[in-house]
């Protein structure tokens, strides 16, 4: 006889709501992105075409309802003429 075990989502930490600080560093991290994007005359569609995303991505990314990878911030960063370490100054 095979048992088969089911898993509720929550005793899965990854799967867990982000802490208050969490939300804010991303919601930082939007921010600075915007700022910088919209400094230097890009557009939200130019800036996710050349990151090779959707628009609606950047768009979540900006406001900060999402985690964007490093290899993403770097392409993001590349496009806006920006290091890493200059994204990170807030």
């Amino acid at each position: 006889m095979i048992t088969i075990r089911l898993w509720k989502l929550s005793t899965f930490p990854l799967m867990n709501k982000r802490s208050k600080s969490d939300e804010v560093y991303l919601k930082k991290l939007g921010m600075r992105i915007k700022s910088i994007r919209k400094e230097k005359g890009i557009t939200q569609v130019a800036l996710a075409y050349a990151c090779e995303i959707e628009k609606q991505n950047m768009s979540r990314i900006e406001v900060g309802n999402t985690n964007p990878n490093i290899l993403l911030l770097r392409k993001v960063c590349s496009h806006l003429d920006i290091t890493l370490a200059e994204l990170f100054d807030f």
